[in-house]
């Protein structure tokens, strides 16, 4: 049962890796799209009308970015569950794979309220003097990404342990 829920893990994150590019390039090129997601989901008070469309491919981009640590890091997490559904549980590949993920996925929690602070300067730079605004958001999410990326770092040290202690029964055998 482990290894078909492994590989099932690893093609999720294959599917993933194939279909987010495209989704990306379908809102570069209907940008319009893209605006009216970003103005339902941020919540800002912006004065939308003044956003121009260099404003939009900006954030475009910005988001892309963020968006490709996290498929950066599943490419990883695909490498490992791609080794577990084989059945290889403890080899340094694993431990590698999963380190990085974690690694990447630390690296996006802390974007995350970056990501935000830039889009709300971004989104407001055409408004009067006084009414641009910079907002910061932290929440939960961040805590938890954050916790879940250190617990995966360790799970990996336990990999290259269980490596070596497989390594030295193979031995005695």
């Amino acid at each position: 049962m482990t290894r078909k829920f492994s590989q099932l893990i690893a093609l999720g994150c294959m599917a993933m890796l194939i279909t987010v590019p495209f989704i990306a390039l379908y809102f570069l090129i209907n940008i319009e799209l893209f605006a009216t997601m970003a103005r339902n989901n941020l919540g800002l008070p912006i004065q939308w009308q003044t956003v121009s469309d260099m404003q939009w491919y900006s954030l475009w981009l910005l988001t892309v970015f963020y968006v490709a640590t996290g498929l950066a890091g599943l490419y990883f997490l695909r490498r490992a569950f791609s080794n577990f559904a084989k059945g290889q549980l403890f080899n340094h590949s694993n431990s590698r794979d999963l380190r990085l993920f974690s690694i990447l996925l630390f690296a996006q929690a802390l974007a995350r309220p970056l990501l935000f602070s830039i889009t709300s300067m971004l989104l407001s730079l055409n408004h009067p003097a006084g009414q641009k605004m910079l907002s910061v958001s932290i929440g939960s999410n961040e805590v938890e990404v954050i916790a879940l990326a250190m617990i995966l770092w360790v799970m990996s040290d336990l990999l290259v342990r269980g490596c070596k202690l497989e390594n030295e029964n193979k031995q005695f055998i």
